[in-house]
């Protein structure tokens, strides 16, 4: 591949719904540039997009992946991104370094959930974005519908730069407006426009001509002055409001069967923005923000949004620079790790396969491998001139498992794994819950979740299954009560002595506070540490349910010791009992974690989602209105949000999300709480 400056250097992110025809669009994009001799399919597990097993076996992408294309001296970094929201992680990673964005959307079904969120985030990186209106020859394709969807749901306007030529089955290649040429098939030659297209041409023509002249003043003048722009000015104009975010321009192909490819990468070329027509991008420094100019003679700032690991080629670091250039066999500062990294070589990846280069200049996506330290959202700069890259919000994943090794082998690598796993994947999170004893993975679905455990087995060779995770109930007190405990021991040498007189009652401004308030020395305070030790061993495995215990307040009172047989192991025995003992009087409780919930959802659907929330005992504090949906903030238990992730994709179609943190703890009403009890006393028989 040859060396592209940063004014040649396109990133588009392909984005939208599942199935809209992206991962085929960029394999109709290197056969038509030449970069590969047949198109490859995928329900054959062949193209250069989806080459990883899992993707082959599912059917459908499951990571981004680059496809760089040569065209007209122009290199198009296309970033193939999933369009099935459980890897919407992956969306995002390709839209933070993108310029631009092309949203697929199916010529029968209109706007989607896939097509919504990835609007959604290109709103906030302020990405200008192009629609595509793929798959025009279904039979069943409906032009209009799809237009009417589109002008329903953008803010921004849309305008039509291509109209099709033929209409479902008899759909044989794209009119270009711009250009006022027709392109039968691929679109290699132009011919002039069908006669019978004339009058559709001439008005959407100057429709395109008139939001052209709106950009500039100079522009407006002379379109009232001749009526017309020439194609130069016309495209100018266009630029300009298309990157100001004025308008979305609209597309139409059947990429899968190359119908209008070089027409839409010619205009790709000509529209979508450089690297060095983007705003500039705001770095950390030392001194303070930096903003970034992409130019390589400008001090070295590069992002790794994306790493894999593979048991065969080891680990890949995928790059964007911002400013500066890299070379070959060089040397950089990790400033996340405050460590220097040594470049082997590095390499412009297409799917699976690599083309190593000399150098990666400004603006341009690249990979290198085996990295030791660097992970997703490190920056490579200078160590003379430290900067840091922001790195994107990713939402957090909500749907938990627990997780348990395969085989005791697999059990040490646990932790490893996990973290690793993480690491590639910013919407994967883990963390060991004490209050249950569990390992639990958060993801974004049973998908995303699924993908990981399956990636950890194929990858990383750690064999890993899931289980249903606990929620971490605590218990607690609700009134004061006293006891004491008399722990004696004779059975051959030396016995074990103590008695323990204590209260306990309930305490909020604290977990646990212990007093020492025994007076006229009955039992020697040099046994508090013992008995510290007693209490807090049963309130680790908890009295009622086998749950941590909270918010109690323990005061020693009184006790006896015996001058021989008195040992700090006979306090503790001593201080558990009398603890136990007290509790029973002091009406314990369950209380389980309340979690604050923000659940956005189409209007359409408001009802329903209220209905189901209060049979899951929700209790709605208040509502936001926005464009076309609602958001519901309300505090649920977590108990009955599990599994919520599914259930409101299922009410919703999809369209709903929501995202929730821990508010509080709550006392569990009797009836839920008694479940708990006997589903703990059934697991301790169990084991």
């Amino acid at each position: 591949m040859k060396e592209y400056s940063t004014e040649s250097i396109r990133n588009i992110a392909l984005v939208g719904h599942s199935s809209s025809g992206k991962t085929m669009m960029a394999e109709a994009f290197l056969y038509y540039s030449g970069a590969t001799t047949r198109m490859g399919k995928v329900e054959d597990g062949s193209t250069a997009s989806d080459f990883d097993d899992e993707e082959i076996r599912r059917g459908l992408s499951l990571y981004t992946t680059v496809i760089p294309i040569e065209h007209k001296k122009t290199k198009l970094n296309f970033l193939d991104a999933p369009g099935y929201t459980d890897f919407v992680g992956e969306v995002i990673s390709a839209l933070s370094v993108a310029d631009s964005a092309l949203m697929l959307v199916d010529s029968l079904a209109g706007v989607e959930v896939g097509t919504e969120i990835a609007w959604r985030y290109c709103d906030d990186f302020n990405l200008p974005r192009a629609v595509v209106i793929n798959k025009l020859d279904r039979d069943n394709a409906n032009l209009q519908k799809v237009m009417d969807s589109l002008e329903e749901f953008s803010e921004t306007r849309l305008i039509r730069l291509q109209l099709p030529w033929g209409v479902r089955g008899d759909f044989k290649g794209v009119i270009d407006l711009l250009g006022n040429k027709a392109y039968e098939g691929d679109g290699k030659e132009a011919v002039e426009v069908p006669a019978e297209y004339a009058d559709a041409v001439e008005e959407a023509r100057m429709e395109l001509i008139e939001a052209a002249a709106e950009s500039s003043e100079a522009l407006m003048e002379k379109f009232f002055e001749d009526g017309d722009l020439t194609d130069s000015e016309i495209m100018g104009g266009l630029k300009s409001g298309f990157l100001a975010g004025d308008y979305v321009p609209v597309f139409v192909s059947a990429t899968a069967n190359e119908l209008g490819v070089g027409p839409l990468l010619d205009t790709l070329v000509r529209l979508m923005p450089s690297p060095a027509e983007r705003p500039a991008i705001v770095a950390k420094g030392v001194g303070g923000d930096e903003e970034l100019e992409a130019l390589d003679t400008a001090p070295l700032a590069a992002y790794v949004w994306k790493t894999t690991a593979d048991p065969f080629v080891g680990k890949q670091t995928f790059f964007r620079i911002y400013s500066g250039s890299i070379f070959g066999d060089s040397r950089v500062w990790n400033q996340n790790k405050e460590i220097e990294e040594r470049f082997g070589s590095v390499n412009i990846p297409t799917g699976k396969n690599q083309e190593n280069v000399s150098v990666i200049h400004a603006g341009d996506i690249a990979n290198v491998p085996k990295l030791s330290e660097t992970a997703t959202g490190d920056t490579f700069c200078i160590e003379g001139h430290p900067l840091t890259l922001s790195v994107p919000e990713y939402p957090t994943g909500l749907f938990r498992v627990g997780i348990v090794p395969k085989t005791q082998a697999d059990a040490a690598k646990i932790s490893p794994t996990l973290t690793r796993l993480c690491e590639e994947d910013m919407t994967l999170d883990w963390y060991n819950e004490k209050a249950t004893r569990q390992t639990i993975l958060k993801g974004m679905g049973s998908q995303h979740i699924d993908v990981a455990i399956r990636r950890a087995e194929s990858k990383l060779q750690v064999g890993l299954e899931t289980i249903e995770p606990r929620v971490p109930y605590r218990e607690g007190i609700t009134k004061k009560a006293s006891a004491s405990y008399r722990h004696k021991k004779q059975s051959g040498g030396s016995g074990q002595f103590g008695e323990v007189h204590m209260t306990i009652d309930n305490n909020p401004e604290s977990d646990f506070e212990l007093t020492w308030d025994v007076f006229g020395g009955s039992i020697s305070q040099s046994y508090e540490p013992a008995i510290r030790k007693g209490i807090a061993s049963v309130m680790k495995v908890g009295a009622v349910a086998g749950y941590p215990m909270q918010n109690i307040k323990v005061s020693i009172f009184d006790g006896k010791e015996h001058p021989v047989d008195s040992k700090p192991v006979a306090f503790e025995s001593a201080a558990r009992g009398a603890f136990k003992a007290a509790i029973k009087e002091a009406r314990p409780v369950l209380y389980e974690p309340i979690m604050m919930a923000r659940i956005t959802v189409p209007d359409s659907n408001m009802g329903d989602v209220m209905g189901d929330l209060s049979t899951r005992r929700g209790r709605v504090q208040g509502t936001d209105i926005e464009r076309g949906s609602t958001t519901v903030i309300a505090t649920v238990p977590l108990a009955e949000m599990l599994r919520y992730t599914s259930q409101l994709r299922s009410i919703t179609g999809g369209r709903g999300y929501f995202t929730m943190k821990f508010e509080r703890y709550d006392i569990v009403p009797s009836h839920v709480a008694d479940e708990v009890i006997a589903a703990s006393k059934t697991e301790d028989e169990e084991e």
